[in-house]
């Protein structure tokens, strides 16, 4: 998984994702909204209603992002919830966010890496991750970090790109992630090159039957995985 946004460079694939977050910050969520055609929210919100079936107490939203997730989490659960991640950019605009619809008290975003989290182990009854795994620098780090902190029991969630595994919906999936994302990114973002890694590492990333058995291999066990929209997207749930 050390594919990077910026080839040119010779610094580490996680610094580079620093820097493309808070480069996109400012357009992200509105960027993304339109690549999804607004399913992004329908997907989060799965995420949460999984999750919230649980009753958990504490949830850890890791690369949190802006907080879309987190705050979809908020209106299903009553849980205390932390969000997480590496770029400052866009957990300013998170906190914003978060303070303008007044959830200051159920959720708190804090700057933190999920490969190397600061938190007790066996601290959190349930995590989720939205569109961020596959952006680790090692998988298998992150994962075993998330497995960590997960109480005994616990659930994780995550959600993240597949690629559809029929005609047409594969081909046609392929020219949008390939052309017109970058595109849009370009013109939107002012950063082509963040585009064409999201899609890229998009097309790269192992899904289903492939992620369940990385999930299995990190002790996660009662694992299923759910397509989304013809698989464009997947939901993997897991326990500890």
């Amino acid at each position: 998984m050390n594919h990077k946004p910026y080839k040119n460079l010779n610094n580490s694939k996680k610094e580079q994702i620093v820097t493309m977050f808070d480069r996109i910050a400012e357009t992200y969520d509105q960027l993304n909204g339109l690549i999804t055609f607004g399913m992004d929210k329908t997907w989060r919100r799965r995420v949460a209603k999984m999750i919230a079936a649980n009753d958990p107490e504490t949830i850890l939203d890791a690369a949190t992002g802006t907080g879309a997730l987190a705050i979809d989490l908020a209106e299903y659960s009553s849980a205390r919830i932390i969000g997480i991640d590496i770029s400052g950019e866009m957990l300013s605009i998170g906190k914003e966010k978060i303070k303008h619809l007044e959830l200051d008290h159920k959720i708190a975003m804090e700057l933190d890496d999920a490969e190397a989290l600061s938190f007790d182990s066996n601290t959190f009854d349930a995590i989720s991750i939205g569109f961020g795994v596959r952006n680790f620098d090692s998988l298998n780090k992150g994962l075993s970090e998330i497995y960590r902190v997960l109480k005994p029991g616990g659930q994780l969630v995550i959600l993240e790109t597949s690629v559809p595994k029929y005609f047409p919906f594969k081909q046609g999936y392929y020219l949008f992630s390939h052309w017109i994302i970058p595109m849009l990114g370009k013109i939107f973002s002012k950063d082509k090159l963040a585009y064409e890694y999201l899609s890229d590492s998009a097309s790269i990333f192992p899904y289903g039957k492939r992620f369940n058995g990385i999930l299995k291999e990190n002790k996660f066990v009662s694992i299923a995985d759910h397509p989304q929209m013809l698989g464009i997207v997947t939901i993997y749930t897991a326990f500890k």
